[in-house]
Parts: structure tokens; C-alpha cells; sequence
């Protein structure tokens, strides 16, 4: 019997379908316009966007011209690409410029709908950025959709690693602006690390669509992105605090091996903090105050390296170097290095050459970064299972937009194997049956090591096939493209972002590309290119006539999404298809997940080597162990973003007061304001209210005030003076103070000491902010601590976070102050820094553990290779230095 829900869905339809079904009206209006437009003439139709863009700035709003606008591009597309917009392809479009998610099946042409929402909200003129998985995507999807938006008169532009800053501000002013995720997070952290508006290449945020949203707002959002640069040496500190640890007893810690974890106990605190103590290295008496935030950060790091990482398992000691040894594949990482300092306690406890540490100089979340956008959407095959996250984060309202034609792929139950030998045994058979009789395998592992072992099977039984890795993008396209061949066998680690449909029989594009690419334009050429297109069309009807793509998924991911996703690839537009998944007692989500005794009870009711079972109630586990995995991975993401999120008022804080800065055409009341906080500071510290003047500490003012002003007053005299108190000691500091700077300016003009003055401001925030970054670093690393108090951890971050800020704010007026106060001024200004120093920029890959901050496509990397410095990173991201990797051959 059907519960009320159901029926009232049965009957009334979801919410989901009765939103989808209003917007009909909208796509009607549009249909209705296409004769009319279909009658323009190129130029008249080009016209259309000046026009749009008179009546926008006449006050007509965009919701408005929105019927027209879509018109125009169905128009444009039909005549510059041959393309004409689906009517699902349509509500996909309004979807986005609502700033919704348009969840759209693989297939349904996600790449083309965003030219809708792209165009209608280019014409303010205040900028579009469409967001991409990777900078191949960025580069072809501004070339191919870009002709549109070039037909009818809006500029593109696109934004890939390693181009020159003039390229990039020239690419942030287009109309619409493409480029990958890592790239728009990055320049937006170094233009408020820069020291003049004239060098930052952004503009103010207006719109953005992102590609692949799931992908981007959830997989990569749970890790930051991080600029970094070289800190200043601290081996003694590394050497002195591994020295520490080396004396404690056992009894000092209580570890966690399978959290990786270790903590002092109550007696081990206080032996630790006798031993910093005697090693000069204790502030006070207590080690958790606030001044001993870094050395508790290095103890914490000293104990994992000396206790828990172990020599020859975890690392190996090779020359003078540590290098890690990758847990799951027994390989060694060299070039890769442990972050937070870890690196280098283990170096310290090895005794060789202590490497330095690179500092956090600027970090952002991508929920933070693409939460600063007035208007936001995103399209993918798959959001549904992460709807409420997309709400509850960014508010953006997940809708499922219909397919074109209806979907015929048979998705069949899993089949569950004994152990992964059996399974892998099933999997070669059967992909080695669909082969022979013509039908395309597209198989999907969660792992490169279980592609290349699924990959020697197949090399074993003679049967031909493709292994895709996720790392060359643009040769991976063409793989793509071509796996609907007949017969073809293509392994694929992750299939999300591809941007590359798999066509039945084959795509005539890159075969014509692979084929055809060195032959002259003629009627040669155009006869080879159709005899492509007939051997295509005939191979297309054979592929549908042996069942159509066959998705073989070798073991469930930890996310439905990237299941959905992979499934996804077969059946688009109305092809024939078939999916099935394999599952063994070996596989990691089960292994770790899995509802254990009911599969153990099952193995154990006499199944043979080799059997298999398909049930529903194996589904119904799987899910559940799924569902596990993304409730923690999204609490993993919620936790990041609660912590990012005090980071972040204070960096909105910040990066204010650095634009403030840049924009200010005097900042004499500012530097004033500084210099009086400052000697009110002092005097409330040396001169206590409601104390006598003999109680004063006269001897520590006469000091402060040759530290920070660069004064030295009578203040015995002051003193002896009738009726003297605080505020007259305030104002003859602030005028003495005033005139000293006065007689030593007088002689420079004022728009040069402006720009002096924003140099010395500029340098202050920055020195500090790093500084603080470091602090809250390390803060958070210990934080966790405070809940054997009965404390909450983001409670106390949040107030100890709070506490350091005002204590930055204080350290730059007294840094300001100081610097100004005892520099000497020639006529010769100091020059400007124009750009902030080296960096590296990084984002870990949260599947792979790699950077994935930098591209890796090959034709890039040979571009980039003169602008490689050899003792730089190489831009593939594998961590080694470009002279041992792909510049070795230079």
C-alpha cells in the first residue's frame, strides 16, 4: 500500500517536477521567438547584444530579456557551431542564471547550456566566471563555446596555470572568463598579497557557474588552498625540542596507533615543561599559554616523529635525506615531503640535515571563496545525494532537470564474490566475453594501482584496452572519445570531469583530429572526412546491436555520486546501455564500512570458489556503508569550514584594510591614529590608572619610548610638574612624537610620502598576518585537546583566535610606529614592491594525496619549461624538482 507521500508524488508529481514544469511557460516564449530570429541576418542578430545591454542599462532587468537573450544564443549556436539548445537544455539554463544547480544527466550537453546563462548575465558587463575541473576543460570549452559568445560581440578570455600577469588581468576583464578552480582561488589570495590596485588582476566578484559542482564544492572542497613561502631557519628549535622528547619516559604519552595520534598525559606535561624550562625554550611556567602556542605545535610534532613514524617502515634514511615511503604501494615519494614541521622532526630525530619549512602566507576554503560570489551556479551529472550539503553550505537549490530522451541503459544488482581473486577472475571473463562480441567496456576503478593490476589480467589474457590515470588530460580526451568503439576496453580511475562524451561507434571530431590533423584543407581532406563519418555511423548501429557501452565498475566508490557518475557514461541520449558492479569481502569500503556480519553469514552459507551472489540486500549494505563514508566526509568538510570560517572574518578583516591602504590618497590620520593608540597603550601599561607617579615604572616608559618612537623626554621633569597625570603624558608623547616626523619629512613631497607611508603600512600588515596565520596554524593542530576538559575545541578556537587577532592589531600600530619612527628618509624614495615574493601554491587532491595545484597537461608543460627555474617544483605536481622530472632531459 502506498504511504500518503507517495501517492501525493504519484499523483501531484515531486516538488522537484512541478519547479521543472513552470518553467515551461519560459521555454514556450523562447520556442515562440525562433522564426523570427531564425529571419536575422548575422549582423542584425550581432546587434542584439548592444541592444540588450541599452535596455539593461535603461533599467529592464535580466529576468526580462531572459526569453530574447536565450534566443539569441540558441540562434547563434545553431549558426556558428551547428548546435541548436534542447528545450531541457533551455530550463538547464534558466536553472543557472537563477543561481540553482542544474543536475543533468552525462550526455544531455551541460558544456552548451552554460553558454545561456553565461551570455544573459555577460551583458552587465561586470564579468562571468565559468568554473572548470582542469585547465584542459578551461581551454577547450573558451575555444569551442567561446565562438558563440565572439559571434555575437562579448569578449573571452581563459585562465590556465603559468601565464603572465598581463594575459591574466587581460583575461579577468573579458565578459566571461574561464578557468579552473585552483586558478581563480589562487589569484584572488595573491592579489591581496600585492602592494597596488594597478597589479591585481581581479575584478569585483559578480557571477559564476561552475562545471562539475559536485566535484569542486564537495570532493575538493576538503582541503584548502594554501600559498606558501620559505620561513625563517629553525633547526636549534627542531634540535632542542627532539632532544626533549628524547628524555621523557613512556609513561609521558599515551598513543593512538590507529589514529596516528599521541598525547602527553598530565604527569607528561609537567616533565616536559621542566625540560623546555631548562632548555630556554618556556615562556612562564604554564606550556599551554598563549606565548608557548609554537612550541607546543613542535613538542606535538617531536613526539609523532620520535614515537609513532618509524624508521624504514614509515620513512627511510637515504644520504642525508628522509624519505617518506608510501604506505599503500611500499614506494619511495622522494621529493615528497611531511607539512607542518613534521618533515623536519623527523629530521631532527635522524640527525641529518634539517631541510626548512615553508609558511602559510595566505589560505582559503573553496566553500569561503565561491561564497564570496553575489550569484553562483553549478551543473553536473550528479548532486542529488549532496542536495542538502549544497544548501546548508552555499544555500544553492539542487534541481533535476528531465533528460532529452529517455534513458534505456539497464542498470542490473551487484554480483559479490568470496575475495578479490574470484572477483577479478569474473571481471577479466566477462569483459573478455563483451569484447568478442563487439560491445564497448568502460571499466571503473577507484584507484591507478587497481587500473594497472586489472590491467596486467587483461595484458595476460590477450585482451587489448586503454588504462586512463587522470593526469594528461588532453591525451585522455581522446581516449574518451573513442571508447564507444566497437569492442573497445578502456580502464578509467575516475571518470568525473572528463568533459568528453563517449559517442556509440566513435566521435568524428577526434577522429578527424588523430587522422586527419596534417592534411591539407581541400576536397581530399572532405572526402576522407565524410568516409570517417560513414564508417562511424555503420560502426554506431553494430555497438547499439551488441547491447551498447557496458560500464563495469570493479569495486563501489566511497560516494554514490562517483558510481552515479560513472554509470552515467553509458545510455546517453537514448543509446542502449548496461552497467554492473563487482564487489568482494577485500574491497576497502566493505572492509572498513561494511555491515560484516551479515556478509560473513552469507560467505559462510557454502559458496563455492568462484560463485557469486546477487541479492538485494548486498545493494541495501553498500548503501549503507556509502552513506557512512559521506556523512563523515561531509562532517570532515563541516568541521574545515568552522574553522575556516573564524579565519575568515578575520581575513575579510584584513585584506579590507590592505585595499583601504592601496586606495587612500593621504594616510596621515591613520599613521596618527597608530602613534596615539600606541602611547596610550604605553602609558596605561608603565603609568597605571589610579596609581601614584612614584609608582610609576618611569625607567621601562623611558625605554618603550626609545623603542618605539625613537624619543627621549624629560619625564623625571614631567613628574616633578604640579597636577601632571596620564592624558598630559598621552599628549606630549603624540606632539613630540609628531614634530620628530614632521622635521624629518619636511623636505619630501607629499605624494611620495603617501606612497612611503603605504609601503611601511603594507609590510606590516603582511609580516603580521603571516605570522598570525602560523600561531592559528599551530593553535588549531593542539586545539582538539581542550575536549579532555570538557571544553569545546571551535569554542576555544574561537576565542583564542579572537585574542590573537587584537594582539596583531596592537604588534602592526607598534611596527608602524617604530618603523617610521626610526627610518631615515632620503629624497630617493624606497621603491614600491610591485609583486609578493616567490611562492608555492597548493592544493592536495583529496583521492590522491598529490598537489594538484599546478596542470599537468604534457603540451603545457613543454610551453612552461623555459619559465621553470630547474631547482623549482615541476609543474606536473609530482614534488620533485623540474631538473629530476620533466626537465631531466634539458
Amino acid at each position: 500500500m502506498l504511504g500518503l507521500n507517495a501517492l501525493a508524488k504519484r499523483i501531484f508529481g515531486s516538488s522537484n517536477d512541478r519547479y521543472v514544469r513552470s518553467l515551461s511557460s519560459i521555454v514556450r516564449k523562447i520556442n515562440d521567438l525562433e522564426p523570427s530570429f531564425e529571419a536575422l541576418t548575422d549582423e542584425q542578430l550581432k546587434a542584439k547584444t548592444e541592444e540588450f545591454r541599452q535596455r539593461v542599462a535603461g533599467g529592464e532587468t535580466l529576468d526580462a530579456l531572459l526569453p530574447e537573450a536565450f534566443a539569441t544564443v540558441r540562434e547563434a549556436s545553431k549558426r556558428v557551431l551547428g548546435m541548436r539548445h534542447f528545450d531541457v537544455q533551455l530550463i538547464g539554463g534558466i536553472v543557472l542564471h537563477r543561481g540553482e544547480i542544474a543536475e543533468m544527466r552525462t550526455g544531455e550537453g551541460k558544456t552548451l547550456v552554460a553558454t545561456l546563462a553565461t551570455y544573459l548575465n555577460a551583458i552587465e558587463g561586470k564579468g562571468v566566471h565559468v568554473v572548470t575541473v582542469n585547465d584542459y576543460l578551461a581551454r577547450r570549452d573558451s575555444g569551442w563555446m567561446g565562438k558563440i559568445h565572439n559571434f555575437l560581440g562579448l569578449s573571452v578570455g581563459v585562465i590556465v596555470p603559468n601565464i603572465d600577469e598581463a594575459t591574466r588581468r587581460a583575461a579577468y576583464g573579458a565578459d566571461i572568463t574561464y578557468g579552473t578552480n585552483n586558478e581563480f582561488g589562487f589569484d584572488y589570495l595573491r592579489d591581496n598579497m600585492k602592494y597596488s590596485r594597478e597589479s591585481m588582476v581581479q575584478r569585483p566578484f559578480n557571477f559564476a557557474i561552475v562545471d562539475e559542482v559536485d566535484s569542486i564544492l564537495v570532493d575538493e572542497a576538503r582541503t584548502p588552498l594554501i600559498i606558501s613561502g620559505p620561513t625563517e631557519d629553525k633547526t636549534d628549535l627542531y634540535v632542542a625540542v627532539d632532544a626533549v622528547v628524547k628524555v621523557l619516559p613512556k609513561e609521558a604519552y599515551e598513543v593512538d596507533e590507529k589514529q596516528k595520534s599521541i598525547t602527553l598525559t598530565e604527569d607528561g606535561t609537567e616533565a616536559a615543561e621542566r625540560a623546555l624550562e631548562a632548555a630556554g625554550l618556556l615562556v612562564g611556567e604554564n606550556l599551554y599559554d598563549f606565548e608557548n602556542t609554537q612550541v607546543v605545535h613542535h613538542l606535538n610534532q617531536a613526539l609523532k616523529a620520535n614515537i609513532i613514524f618509524r624508521r624504514d617502515t614509515d620513512y627511510i634514511v637515504k644520504g642525508d635525506k628522509v624519505v617518506i615511503i608510501d604506505e599503500f604501494t611500499g614506494r619511495m615519494m622522494d621529493g615528497r615531503r611531511w607539512s607542518d614541521g613534521l618533515h623536519q622532526a623527523v629530521e631532527a630525530k635522524e640527525g641529518v640535515e634539517i631541510q626548512p619549512e615553508n609558511q602559510t602566507l595566505a589560505s582559503i576554503t573553496f566553500q569561503n571563496y565561491f561564497r564570496m560570489y553575489p550569484k553562483l551556479g553549478g551543473m553536473t551529472g550528479t548532486a542529488a545525494t549532496e542536495a542538502a550539503e549544497f544548501y546548508d553550505i552555499y544555500k544553492l537549490n539542487t534541481v533535476e532537470i528531465p533528460t532529452n530522451v529517455p534513458v534505456k541503459r539497464i542498470d542490473v544488482d551487484d554480483e559479490f564474490y568470496k575475495n578479490a581473486q574470484d572477483k577479478y577472475g569474473a571481471i577479466v571473463k566477462a569483459i573478455r566475453e563483451a569484447s568478442l562480441k563487439g560491445q564497448p567496456v568502460l571499466v571503473g576503478t577507484v584507484s591507478i594501482e587497481k587500473s594497472e593490476m586489472l590491467s596486467e589480467y587483461l595484458t595476460k589474457e590477450g585482451v587489448e584496452h586503454n588504462v586512463l590515470n587522470a593526469r594528461f588530460h588532453e591525451q585522455e580526451a581522446h581516449i574518451v572519445a573513442q571508447a564507444g568503439r566497437l569492442g573497445a576496453v578502456t580502464i578509467a580511475t575516475n571518470m568525473a570531469g572528463r568533459g568528453t562524451d563517449i559517442q556509440l561507434g566513435g566521435n568524428v571530431e577526434f577522429r578527424v583530429d588523430d587522422e586527419l590533423k596534417t592534411m591539407p584543407e581541400g576536397p581530399d581532406k572532405e572526402q576522407e572526412v565524410e568516409r570517417i563519418r560513414q564508417e562511424i555511423a555503420a560502426e554506431r548501429e553494430a555497438v547499439k546491436a551488441a547491447g551498447g557501452l557496458f560500464v563495469l565498475g570493479t569495486e563501489r566508490h566511497e560516494s554514490r555520486r562517483i558510481d552515479n557518475q560513472l554509470r552515467g557514461r553509458s545510455g546517453r541520449q537514448g543509446d542502449p546501455g548496461f552497467s554492473r558492479f563487482y564487489l568482494s569481502l577485500d574491497d576497502d569500503l566493505l572492509r572498513i564500512f561494511g555491515q560484516q556480519s551479515m556478509l560473513n553469514r552469507m560467505m559462510q552459507s557454502g559458496l563455492e570458489e568462484g560463485e557469486a551472489i546477487v541479492h538485494p540486500w548486498i545493494s541495501k549494505a553498500i548503501e549503507t556503508a556509502q552513506k557512512k563514508v559521506e556523512a563523515r566526509n561531509y562532517d570532515v568538510r563541516k568541521q574545515l569550514l568552522q574553522y575556516d570560517d573564524v579565519m575568515n572574518d578575520q581575513r575579510k578583516v584584513v585584506y579590507e584594510q590592505r585595499a583601504d591602504v592601496m586606495d587612500s590618497d593621504t594616510l596621515g590620520d591613520v599613521v596618527a591614529d597608530m602613534r596615539s593608540e600606541t602611547a596610550n597603550d604605553l602609558v596605561a601599561l608603565h603609568c597605571p590608572a589610579g596609581s601614584y607617579p612614584e609608582q610609576w615604572n618611569v625607567e621601562a616608559l623611558r625605554a618603550d619610548l626609545a623603542r618605539l618612537f625613537a624619543l627621549d623626554l624629560p619625564i623625571e621633569e614631567w613628574i616633578g610638574e604640579q597636577a601632571v597625570d596620564q592624558e598630559i603624558f598621552i599628549e606630549r608623547i603624540e606632539a613630540a612624537a609628531k614634530d620628530a616626523l614632521e622635521a624629518k619629512t619636511a623636505n619630501i613631497p607629499a605624494e611620495t610620502w603617501t606612497q612611503i607611508e603605504k609601503s611601511f603600512l603594507l609590510q606590516a600588515i603582511d609580516h603580521h598576518w603571516k605570522e598570525h596565520l602560523a600561531t592559528l596554524d599551530a593553535l588549531r593542530a593542539v586545539i582538539h585537546l581542550r575536549a579532555y576538559a570538557q571544553k569545546q575545541p571551535i569554542n576555544e578556537y574561537k576565542q583564542e583566535a579572537f585574542a590573537l587577532f587584537e594582539r596583531m592589531l596592537v604588534n602592526i600600530r607598534e611596527e608602524v610606529t617604530r618603523m617610521l619612527s626610526h627610518a631615515q628618509f632620503e629624497m630617493a624614495p624606497p621603491p614600491l614592491p610591485r609583486t609578493p615574493p616567490e611562492f608555492l601554491t597548493t592544493h592536495i587532491d583529496p583521492f590522491t594525496g598529490e598537489n594538484d595545484s599546478l596542470a599537468a597537461d604534457p603540451d603545457q608543460l613543454a610551453e612552461t619549461a623555459g619559465a621553470v627555474g630547474r631547482n623549482q617544483p615541476c609543474p606536473c605536481g609530482s614534488g620533485k624538482k623540474y631538473k629530476h622530472c620533466h626537465g631531466a632531459k634539458d
